[in-house]
């Protein structure tokens, strides 16, 4: 029998190139490809998805004896991620584009190749974890061994069938082991810095994104405090997010922070910190994961932002796929459009789309 065939996205970062070099000294035959999700704008280039990056990946898949390719999957990309963030904002949301692309378009588009090329896995270089459950005879989604750097949070949304297909060398390392390997290995992406924006807007500029490639005007508006007084005019719903302080310009006589957004009156609501707080979360298009769906209440920890501590709570599964977590203590700044992303131990039970709070 030969050698297990797999296919890792390669981003030209340390990551996924230290992933690819696990697997192939693990005796697989890895394939390396770069999905082409972003093409960028007139003008401008992406936080990733760059001829540089391309040229990175390339590079190491050569110096590593791989064979490479290069997928374009922009048109998906533009219309489940792009315009989505884009009606999410319309919406008075805060959407995350990382997790939408890891739901409708990234997994399934290495999947695809995959089977047009007869390989039998996929990979990445995610710090995440999968285990087969033989009581439950389903995938489990586990967090990274190294907490610091857990990515299992933007990878909730993965179905049963491509658990069974992922493999994730990293699941077991930290950050610094991975970049002492590749230097190891010689490899020059070893202190290659790590991407931190959203590839199509990689100068952070959502609402001048908004205008350019939506076409969405920011339409100004009421301040308002929770009894509904005027306390001055904001530029427009996409200019701010929950829990947002600064860049309001009110003069008050103690801070103020954006408690939420009203698309109907077109008012932003600020108020004090004390009341950013929130002991029940709503969450829709909630994805069991780790588990089959519930009928009743869970015990579990969850949290509702990536870089959030978790926090413990009780899951309690709603109608028409939807879910809601009761915290014991209140959760700060919870945001519709962000995820709320539950776990039993290390295993994922599931996640969805936060839709509201109180």
């Amino acid at each position: 029998m030969g050698k297990k065939k797999v296919l890792i996205g390669m981003s030209g970062g340390v990551d996924s190139t230290a992933a690819a070099v696990l697997l192939l000294e693990a005796g697989y035959e890895a394939v390396g490809c770069t999905l082409h999700l972003y093409p960028g704008e007139a003008g401008r280039e992406g936080g990733c998805c760059s001829l540089e990056d391309v040229e990175d990946a390339r590079s190491a898949a050569r110096r590593l004896g791989m064979d490479f390719y290069v997928f374009n999957f922009s048109l998906p990309f533009r219309q489940q991620v792009m315009d989505a963030f884009v009606a999410g904002y319309q919406a008075g949301r805060t959407p995350n584009p990382c997790i939408q692309c890891n739901r409708h378009v990234k997994f399934d588009a290495l999947l695809r190749r995959a089977d047009e090329l007869g390989i039998d896995y996929i990979a990445t270089g995610h710090y995440a974890r999968t285990a087969w459950d033989e009581g439950a005879g389903r995938w489990q989604l586990l967090r990274g061994l190294d907490g610091r750097k857990d990515q299992s949070y933007v990878l909730y949304p993965l179905s049963q069938r491509l658990l069974g297909r992922l493999l994730l060398p990293l699941g077991g390392y930290g950050k610094a082991e991975v970049r002492a390997l590749a230097e190891e290995r010689g490899l020059r992406c070893a202190h290659k810095p790590d991407s931190q924006d959203i590839c199509f807007v990689p100068d952070g500029d959502y609402p001048a994104f908004l205008q350019r490639y939506g076409g969405v005007d920011l339409i100004p508006g009421d301040f308002v405090d929770t009894r509904g007084r005027v306390l001055g005019r904001h530029r427009g719903l996409p200019c701010y997010t929950t829990g947002q302080r600064r860049g309001l310009g009110v003069s008050a006589d103690r801070p103020l922070y954006v408690l939420r957004k009203d698309t109907a009156s077109n008012t932003v609501v600020l108020g004090d910190e004390a009341e950013l707080y929130s002991r029940t979360v709503w969450a829709e298009d909630f994805h069991w994961v780790s588990l089959p769906p519930q009928d009743g209440p869970l015990a579990v920890t969850a949290k509702t932002r990536y870089s959030q501590a978790e926090a413990e709570g009780v899951l309690y599964p709603e109608a028409e796929g939807g879910a809601r977590v009761v915290f014991s203590q209140p959760q700060r700044a919870v945001t519709a459009g962000q995820s709320l992303v539950c776990y039993l131990g290390d295993a994922v039970a599931g996640g969805g789309t936060i839709c509201r709070a109180e």
